[in-house]
């Protein structure tokens, strides 16, 4: 395992668990990136407040990290633009297809125990191995 980091992925672990916590205790909202997004694009201004704030959280995040420590941004992707665009693509409409997507679902919703989550990253989490693996040892596109 090259990029083990327990402290660092530990310390993140808290921070979202802290951010999900705290949107719900403070404004009673479950924490769903894409549901946040898609919202804040949707043209009616209905709870934008909160969810410009926390997408610009977000951006600011990484904005504070490349000034800080760039060399944690500067890796090059294994996979071509277009190929990242295309997964990108399909992680927004499989969010959309599963109403929810894995921050929504598999940090919030398993939480709570819900069900509808626990299948959902199920699903998820199985179709990101096959994905890999098809994609890695079946195709021959394996990074590197």
């Amino acid at each position: 395992m090259e990029n083990f980091t327990p402290l660092t992925s530990t310390l993140g672990g808290i921070m979202i668990g802290l951010s999900v916590a705290g949107l719900f205790y403070f404004n009673g909202k479950i924490l769903g990136i894409s549901n946040i997004l898609s919202e804040l694009l949707n043209p009616r201004w209905h709870d934008k407040d909160w969810r410009l704030t926390f997408v610009l959280g977000l951006l600011s995040g990484g904005a504070l990290l490349l000034f800080l420590y760039p060399p944690a941004l500067s890796h090059e992707s294994p996979r071509a633009l277009g190929i990242l665009i295309l997964g990108g693509l399909l992680v927004g409409y499989g969010a959309s297809l599963g109403r929810g997507c894995t921050s929504g679902h598999g940090i919030c919703g398993i939480t709570r125990l819900s069900p509808r989550s626990l299948i959902a990253t199920a699903v998820f989490m199985s179709t990101g191995m096959i994905t890999v693996y098809v994609t890695n040892h079946l195709l021959g596109w394996a990074a590197g």
